[in-house]
């Protein structure tokens, strides 16, 4: 059974048509490479599954629930969204830290946020938030950041930032985590501290979507790749088909332009 079925997404922004008819699915466990020049639409397609964006047609399912159907105006209202949302963890390209918390604030807010919604949270107030502690502790422990947890954003390298980023998604425990060119901010000697963390996650069979301009890191990680141009997907199966013979020119003519730059 797929953990996450896309079903005929599109979504327009005025008269410009951003994505047409994107259809997937994805198995517990896999990781989905998204790749394509920049303006093909893999932001946008990220943005629709964390709810940052609204669908104009179509239908998101995780493991067998429909969370939205642009049909059905009852998966649609705004009270629901941040529920939805617990589904999907997000690494965005400039990591988005609060610049006001340490490392390991940063990880555990949210869970913090929502631990006070509990019923036995004035009761148990100490428990919990020693619980939740230890829990970011262990995140930054396997981002290999044990030694940084008091330390505030502007103290951390790029590559220390995002995988504090990392953590900070891992902390909710999403069933689906999924990252938006999470090298593309970095300098290059910083990207592979990043790729290693990831490429970590894929052999714990964490289940992810990874829109990434990395193609070898693709080629080695990545159970599935999609190829987007121009708002639709024009390829998409394993990666030695898609990267190494595809069928379709324009995925042949991204992959000879990539490879020329």
């Amino acid at each position: 059974m797929s953990i996450l079925e896309v079903q005929n997404i599109e979504k327009h922004f005025g008269a410009t048509r951003v994505l047409e008819d994107i259809s997937f699915t994805l198995a517990q466990g896999q990781a989905l490479a998204i790749i394509g020049s920049s303006g093909s639409g893999k932001t946008t397609l990220l943005r629709c599954l964390n709810f940052l964006e609204r669908p104009d047609q179509g239908r998101i399912l995780v493991k067998g629930e429909t969370l939205f159907d642009a049909a059905d105006p009852a998966t649609q209202r705004e009270a629901d969204v941040r529920k939805k949302r617990l589904h999907f963890g997000l690494v965005f390209q400039s990591f988005n830290l609060f610049p006001q918390y340490t490392a390991l604030q940063n990880v555990t807010l949210a869970r913090e946020l929502l631990a006070r919604e509990a019923p036995d949270y004035k009761a148990n107030r100490r428990e919990i938030h020693a619980r939740i502690e230890a829990q970011g502790r262990a995140l930054l422990e396997q981002m290999g950041l044990s030694d940084r947890a008091g330390h505030y954003p502007h103290q951390l390298s790029g590559g220390q930032q995002q995988r504090v980023a990392i953590a900070r998604a891992l902390a909710l425990e999403p069933d689906i985590l999924c990252f938006d060119e999470p090298t593309s901010a970095l300098d290059p000697e910083l990207t592979g501290e990043v790729l290693r963390v990831i490429r970590g996650l894929a052999e714990r069979r964490t289940t992810m979507v990874i829109v990434t301009h990395e193609m070898a890191f693709a080629r080695d990680v990545a159970d599935q790749v999609i190829f987007m141009d121009g708002g639709v997907i024009v390829e998409q199966g394993p990666p030695g088909e898609v990267l190494e013979h595809p069928r379709e020119e324009r995925t042949r003519q991204f992959l000879s332009r990539y490879a020329q730059s």
